[in-house]
């Protein structure tokens, strides 16, 4: 099992953060490098508990499917999203939200589990977790940069 933990620290309101973190719009806009869009499911506007979301996007040079489901969410302090169809052997998604003194920090917990025995965890080794890390940072950078202009206003 392979864990990439993130912590990204926000100058907004944790209610705001919550929101936007789970936000499908925003994450296709943020995704916009590897043409990410939600094509089931929720495909527009607050993910919430016990709803599902089909992601079709380019990575690796192919266009890929990964299916996701809310299975736990505790308004505006965290919420999982798991895999319930794609390509990893197992994928769970935690977004932890913690109120600071001037924000919200905002920590992401990727556990998974690559298929394909000792070539899945080569190819994990050597190219999928930095990539998976690189698509997370990118993503909470244009979290953060919306989230604080929004909140500027």
């Amino acid at each position: 099992m392979t864990i990439i933990q993130l912590h990204t620290f926000i100058h907004a309101p944790i209610v705001t953060v919550f929101d936007n973190a789970r936000n499908i719009n925003l994450h296709m806009d943020s995704a916009y490098k590897t043409k990410e869009i939600a094509i089931a499911g929720k495909t527009s506007g607050l993910i919430d508990i016990y709803e599902t979301v089909t992601w079709r996007g380019k990575h690796f040079g192919i266009y890929l499917k990964h299916q996701s489901k809310i299975t736990s969410l505790r308004h505006p302090t965290f919420f999982i999203d798991e895999m319930i169809n794609g390509h990893f052997k197992s994928f769970k998604h935690q977004h932890i939200f913690k109120e600071t003194s001037n924000g919200t920090e905002m920590i992401d917990l990727l556990s998974y589990e690559t298929p394909y025995s000792l070539f899945g965890k080569i190819f994990d080794r050597m190219i999928l977790k930095n990539h998976l890390t690189k698509f997370l940072l990118t993503r909470n950078k244009f979290i953060k940069m919306k989230t604080e202009q929004s909140s500027v206003k």
